[in-house]
């Protein structure tokens, strides 16, 4: 395939990695054109700017990957609304596949209940609400969605280092977390890029949606670190949800990091 990655940082970076060995031409798109991958060919620009946009013809498949300059409503609807929309305008061919990476974000529930992608979609947060929208603008084009939950993996050790250094804490009432390993977005999005009949959306994340004290608890017995400790007062992103990954599992794909343990056993060594 001729692959287009719209925003090949962290985790778009591996899947250019792996579709490279895997004989796929790529074209890895970001702001600057330094630092891509082996054997990817560089294309600067900016998705919010289409002016910026000077793109290949022959595209077969685009996944879209950005992430927002900042963190506010104007930014996330620059990059995941109005950038869809110029990076599909300015490829001169419509691709066959358009896989579009969305977040669990989209999901509202505090109440620690399961969520699937039939689920209900009422965020309160506006990053969920332009992402809901740029969804159904994918959607709309004849692409699927992947929803991830929190991306760890490689070089993303902030809460290895706050467990290390006795600063990690949970609030009071404690809530599940979700989340997915850098490997297992790559290995997913390689997935739905290349199996026959896709559903409209997917949930991306592990086998084990996990209690933040527990997963902090399993952190500090490895590193033998202090215990974490319960804060008042303390807020959490994402409510409090249990995400589940079985429609993403019955297409076929096999976690290499079926669990929170499994991925960071693997970063600690």
């Amino acid at each position: 395939m001729r692959v287009l990655i719209a925003g090949c940082g962290y985790v778009g970076s591996e899947l250019a990695r792996r579709l490279v060995a895997g004989g796929h031409d790529v074209w890895g798109l970001r702001r600057t054109a330094t630092g891509m991958p082996e054997g990817v060919r560089a294309l600067a620009g900016d998705v919010t700017d289409a002016a910026t946009l000077d793109l290949p013809d022959g595209i077969d498949a685009l996944v879209y990957a950005v992430s927002p300059a900042e963190r506010d409503e104007a930014a996330y609807r620059a990059a995941y609304v109005d950038g869809l929309d110029h990076v599909l305008t300015a490829l001169p061919t419509a691709p066959e596949r358009l896989v579009f990476v969305s977040s669990t974000a989209v999901y509202g529930q505090t109440d620690g209940s399961v969520v699937d992608e039939d689920s209900p979609t009422e965020p309160s947060s506006f990053s969920g609400r332009v992402l809901l929208e740029a969804e159904a603008r994918a959607r709309a084009a004849g692409g699927t969605v992947l929803r991830l939950a929190g991306i760890y993996g490689p070089g993303r050790t902030r809460l290895i280092d706050e467990v290390r250094a006795g600063e990690a804490t949970y609030p009071p009432e404690d809530v599940h977390t979700n989340r997915i390993h850098r490997d297992d977005c790559a290995g997913a999005l390689a997935h739905l890029l290349t199996i026959g009949t896709r559903a409209p959306v997917y949930v991306g994340v592990d086998d084990e949606p996990a209690l933040r004290r527990e997963v902090l608890t399993w952190l500090a017995e490895r590193l033998d670190a202090p215990p974490p400790r319960a804060a008042p007062g303390q807020r959490t992103r994402g409510g409090d949800k249990r995400c589940s990954n079985a429609r993403l599992r019955a297409s076929g794909y096999d976690l290499a990091f079926p669990s929170y343990r499994d991925g960071y056993a693997a970063m600690l060594g």
